[in-house]
């Protein structure tokens, strides 16, 4: 049996991952991590140091603040952590670099299988079209996600960038600047509204004709799942950074 400790357990994707795991035999959540009221047949705590259940492994879908006591929980206890929290600063990403040189931990800014597929594809896309197409990516979420733009929009233009040779620098608002669009340019749009689970585009425009990439979640559960399964696969394994692509071709 694996023990979870999910932190984020009082949140949206908290309860979603609480539903998800009360479906499998095979794993169980014996601590959290959270604020304010609760109905968490588990205790939970503000603070992670105050934690007495040993965890197999820990699922973080919480808040950019909490990840540093978060990390510092998890290496003093050698305990494998998922991070699934977005709108993250370069310093934070480089606090999980370093902290996965003394804990496994699996960093993805989207935990769902038909993303990461969508990230190849676009990545081939880019690779055949540019640059003769120019390359834009819309991302629709509900009206309670803070960071704009997304985690997976971001990781969609790094890959499309990385493909690129580096070359693309990112345009987010053109409102404020009244020129022609710059050919090594990739434009990121966020809309917020009602209750969009998640909708990603990529859309390369070239001369009379365009190709566009979407992806459509339509539940919670998708990314879920998705950590459960990288919790799973993150147990007894070695210290390292682990993403969606270890676990495919594992």
């Amino acid at each position: 049996m694996t023990k979870i400790i999910l932190s984020g357990c009082t949140g949206h994707m908290g309860r979603t991952i609480r539903d998800c795991v009360a479906q499998r035999d095979h794993c169980e959540i014996v601590a959290g991590f959270g604020m304010g009221e609760h109905d968490c047949p588990f205790p939970v705590y503000t603070d992670p140091m105050l934690c007495k259940e040993h965890g197999n492994v820990i699922i973080d879908f919480s808040h950019p603040t909490l990840l540093s006591p978060l990390l510092q929980f998890a290496c003093k206890n050698k305990i494998p952590a998922v991070i699934c929290t977005t709108g993250l600063s370069d310093e934070q990403v480089e606090q999980i670099h370093i902290a996965s040189q003394t804990i496994p931990i699996f960093f993805s800014a989207n935990m769902s299988l038909g993303i990461n597929l969508m990230i190849e594809l676009a990545k081939k896309a880019a690779k055949i079209l540019s640059p003769a197409f120019d390359i834009e990516i819309i991302e629709r979420h509900h009206n309670q996600k803070i960071d704009a733009p997304s985690g997976t929009a971001l990781m969609l233009a790094d890959a499309i960038n990385e493909t690129l040779g580096g070359t693309e620098h990112y345009v987010y608002d053109r409102h404020s600047v009244r020129e022609k669009r710059d050919k090594n340019e990739i434009g990121i749009h966020s809309i917020r509204g009602g209750t969009i689970v998640g909708e990603h585009e990529v859309l390369f425009a070239g001369n009379n004709e365009m190709l566009s990439l979407t992806h459509t979640a339509t539940s919670k559960a998708v990314f879920a799942e998705g950590a459960i399964n990288a919790a799973l696969f993150l147990t007894n394994r070695e210290a390292g950074m682990y993403n969606m692509k270890d676990m495919i071709d594992a």
